[in-house]
């Protein structure tokens, strides 16, 4: 079912009150509220160089060179697209109440420039050509910015849509390093590949003593294919031994083939830098077939279903991830009661902390919005600096859309934080050479 809905003034009132007052058990499905929705058309265009005409920089990256849409009338359109259905709903879920525990705060604050955010949502039903569509949708509305997504490849369809628009976009979790080469208008609340990848290879040879590991990619997705290459090249580098790849793609069910073939290799660790609708049953059945060495992956392990999938086998493996719902700083502890009162529990996944962030960085951006325009937040975006987010801090003033985040390696232990994932070790860039 396709969901669609806006997350206007009194949406914010609404949220409000149950921050307030506390849980409200239907907000726990995550399922939208309807109402009604208005229409503006934008035109098209290509990019060729950088503007810096209305205050703030493009940076090196390619600037478009129409200005999107303009703010009218009494709120401010935000759009978000989620994956709001698919194998990838739990991070659409989260990441869209994120957003709307962002836009209650800021609208319950009095909005941006006494104007209240209108948020506007589509649902890209974990499918690139549908992020893509679900962006033109919220772009031709009339929206300003947008939010989203979580997966790489979906996230750059939106990009590459949104850039023809003229309309800036801050990913939530889109870890792909060359996303943000598509142009000035892209930005990211998230680490990238380039880091991840390191880190894991850092954890695997300094921590777990891992010398002789096998990497298992899932070829259909852009993210999985970067993160094995990042990873690979600084195992190696730090002295280890890539002993085989192999290959499967999204919606694949069976990976005994595959995995027989890495038992003759006798690795020590496996890699794994799928998605975790595959990686559970992967990690399953590589303890069939007799591989019982540590297993390690990315972000895309982000989500308590991947327990469900592996069950006990995947149980004490690692993988990297931006924030942990057990962290002892004062902004994850107020960020989790405003999430409980709102939602009930904790996070899911760490999608909520990031899109709350995404949203929230997208607000700051406004209030130096001088051209009261998409072209503008795009230029008061790269101006972003020193954001105290609850995924750490955040700045994207000479960053080419990349901030430099740390980076957590966590352990899944049932039971552990709401999701199942207990702090190991924190990395930050000064840590990798």
């Amino acid at each position: 079912m396709r969901l669609r809905s806006m997350f206007s003034a009194a949406a914010s009132a609404a949220l409000l009150s149950t921050l307030l007052i506390g849980c409200d058990p239907g907000s726990k499905t995550g399922s939208p509220t309807a109402s009604n929705t208005t229409s503006t058309s934008t035109s098209t265009s290509t990019s060729t160089s950088s503007d810096s005409s209305a205050g703030g920089s493009a940076g090196t990256r390619a600037m478009p060179t129409v200005d999107g849409n303009k703010i009218s009338g009494d709120t401010i359109p935000i759009g978000v697209v989620a994956s709001l259905s698919g194998s990838l709903l739990p991070w659409g879920q989260d990441e869209l109440k994120g957003a709307q525990l962002a836009v209650a705060e800021v609208n319950a604050a009095g909005g941006i420039n006494g104007k209240k955010i209108d948020l506007k949502y589509e649902d890209s039903q974990s499918k690139a050509e549908q992020g893509k569509s679900a962006a033109e949708k919220l772009i031709s509305e009339g929206v300003v910015g947008l939010v989203g997504e979580v997966a790489s490849g979906i996230t750059a369809q939106i990009a590459q849509a949104a850039f023809e628009k003229g309309i800036p976009v801050v990913a939530v979790g889109a870890t792909k390093t060359t996303l943000t080469d598509i142009g000035a208008n892209v930005f990211r609340v998230c680490y990238t590949d380039d880091f991840q990848g390191p880190v894991m290879a850092t954890f695997a040879y300094k921590e777990l003593g891992l010398r002789n590991i096998a990497v298992i990619t899932d070829k259909k997705q852009p993210y999985s294919t970067f993160l094995s290459d990042k990873f690979s090249e600084y195992f190696k580098k730090l002295g280890g031994n890539i002993v085989d790849q192999e290959f499967y793609q999204t919606d694949d069910t069976q990976f005994k083939g595959i995995l027989t073939n890495i038992k003759a290799k006798t690795p020590d660790g496996l890699f794994m830098s799928g998605y975790f609708p595959e990686v559970g049953p992967l990690a399953r059945q590589a303890v069939e077939v007799g591989i019982k060495v540590p297993m390690l992956g990315g972000d895309g392990w982000d989500s308590k279903d991947i327990l469900n999938g592996g069950g006990q086998a995947i149980v004490g493996s690692y993988f990297c991830n931006h924030y942990n719902n057990l962290e002892d700083r004062p902004v994850v502890k107020d960020f989790l009661a405003k999430w409980q009162k709102a939602y009930g529990g904790l996070p899911g996944t760490t999608m909520g902390a990031l899109g709350y962030d995404a949203m929230m960085v997208t607000c700051e951006a406004l209030k130096n919005d001088k051209s009261n325009d998409s072209k503008g937040l795009i230029l008061a975006l790269n101006d972003v600096e020193n954001y105290h987010g609850v995924s750490g801090d955040i700045t994207l003033k000479g960053n080419n859309g990349n901030p430099p985040k740390r980076a957590l390696v966590v352990q899944l232990s049932p039971g552990v934080g709401g999701n199942g994932q207990k702090f190991v070790k924190a990395y930050e860039h000064s840590d990798i050479q």
